[in-house]
């Protein structure tokens, strides 16, 4: 898939600008997410995973047998948010039977993006040493590029917890870092051409025979349904699926609902 002819690159990405209202939703997150860690009993917060501060992650477990591990990574374009907004998120799964894992992780410009693949590869690690079973992941955006950076041939997992993914779904990933080199955001990540090469999923061949589905918004920016598209054109056992009338912000609600199509879509065959 060619990259498309734009003119502003900052705005292709510039997901706030366009959505209405923008401003209350990570207040609104924030507040959603700590009445959900207050309310639910089945729960372990801040498990190291590794020296950093931010190198922890939160376990929640259902109210009765796991059937087996979720695993949630978070966006805000590897720059900003911390796992402790996302803990509502886990409600579908945990209705569901699973025990779901939300880790945190170092942002940029302290660290650079490959160095986060390697916290998650690292978290997901420990994660799975703790819960048994199967594993599913997830993430949006910046989540859902790390999520499927699990399942590159160059991938850091051991091959004894690959074996355990049965599915990923990357909501509103980026696939492709390429088009990232043309932003302001880069004097953050201070990617070379050579780093976005070797970060991006849709330009690496996957390891294993998971499938995968790439999880977009409707009504999102023309570069997000493309990196969707991209990722399904690209890798085999991948499926690209648009949710209707929803935006960036709103497209990972569905997570709170265990019957919706999105949880579904992620705890199904």
């Amino acid at each position: 898939m060619t990259e498309p002819q734009i003119d502003d690159w900052d705005d292709a990405y510039a997901n706030a600008a366009h959505i209405e209202g923008a401003a209350e939703y990570p207040v609104r997150w924030a507040k959603e997410a700590e009445a959900f860690r207050s309310g639910w009993a089945g729960k372990e917060l801040d498990i190291c995973y590794g020296k950093g501060d931010r190198q922890r992650f939160d376990l929640f477990f259902p109210r009765g047998n796991s059937k087996g591990l979720v695993v949630f990574v978070h966006g805000g374009y590897w720059l900003r948010f911390d796992k402790s907004t996302w803990s509502h998120l886990a409600r579908g799964c945990l209705e569901n039977g699973w025990t779901v894992c939300l880790p945190g992780y170092d942002l940029a410009p302290d660290v650079r993006i490959a160095e986060i693949t390697q916290e998650i590869t690292e978290a997901i690690e420990t994660a799975a040493a703790r819960v048994a079973g199967p594993i599913r992941l997830t993430g949006h955006s910046a989540g859902g590029h790390l999520v499927t950076r699990m399942l590159c041939e160059d991938a850091a997992l051991p091959a004894a917890v690959i074996s355990r993914i049965e599915k990923v779904v990357s909501i509103s990933g980026l696939h492709d870092l390429r088009p990232l080199l043309r932003t302001e955001m880069n004097r953050k990540f201070k990617m070379t051409e050579e780093d976005a090469v070797a970060e991006s999923p849709a330009l690496k061949t996957p390891v294993g025979n998971c499938p995968v589905v790439a999880w977009v918004g409707s009504s999102e920016l023309p570069e997000f349904l493309r990196q969707s598209e991209m990722l399904a054109a690209a890798w085999p056992l991948t499926v690209c699926r648009h949710d209707p009338g929803l935006h960036h912000f709103n497209v990972i609600d569905g997570l709170k609902e265990p019957g919706s199509p999105l949880t579904s879509a992620l705890l199904g065959p």
